[in-house]
């Protein structure tokens, strides 16, 4: 594995350890390995080994494969690049706190959607039309429209070349709001 395939697992496990309240000590001694070397891999100075991060993930209770997924959603930065041609394409990538895609071209997925989360339409170019809550919406260029989440909508692209941004937040994040709490 080149230094570009090793993975930058810092925060990761650094979030990981605290959610369990554990010290660098403590998983230090759980691990084997030394509490500077895991402060290194904490503040992304060091990656570690396979080997090493299989005896970090065991210490912290978990897999080193959700070390790594928790790894790439911990990303502050990441670019994705334009594509061109129609369809779908997933504008973040990753488990963030949001989901964003791009549909492109004279989409009509024929089907009703419901979130339970809030979501985003924004019409970058063309037209589309949106049901929601029983009234029609007619979107053009620059036009954004906000559902809360629950509601039931379908929606369609009215135009050749057509694109929409969706913006959610994810389905992994409980962000429905509970007035008894």
């Amino acid at each position: 594995m080149d230094d570009k395939d090793t993975p930058r697992v810092g925060a990761a496990v650094r979030r990981r350890r605290r959610t369990l309240g554990l010290t660098l000590a403590a998983v230090a001694e759980r691990s084997g390995l030394s509490v500077p070397f895991l402060s290194q891999i904490e503040n992304e100075r060091a990656r570690p080994s396979a080997r090493s991060l299989d005896r970090v993930a065991e210490a912290l209770e978990t897999t080193t494969s959700r070390l790594r997924a928790a790894a790439d959603s911990a990303r502050a930065v990441d670019v994705v690049r334009g594509a061109e041609g129609d369809g779908v394409r997933r504008v973040v990538r990753g488990r963030h706190q949001l989901s964003a895609l791009e549909f492109t071209g004279e989409q009509d997925l024929g089907r009703e959607f419901q979130h339970r989360n809030d979501e985003l339409m924004y019409v970058v170019e063309g037209a589309a039309e949106v049901e929601a809550e029983g009234q029609a919406y007619r979107l053009e260029r620059g036009d954004t429209l906000f559902l809360s989440g629950g509601v039931r909508h379908r929606w369609r692209a009215t135009l050749p070349g057509t694109r929409l941004l969706l913006v959610a937040v994810a389905e992994h994040i409980d962000a429905t709001y509970d007035s008894r709490r």
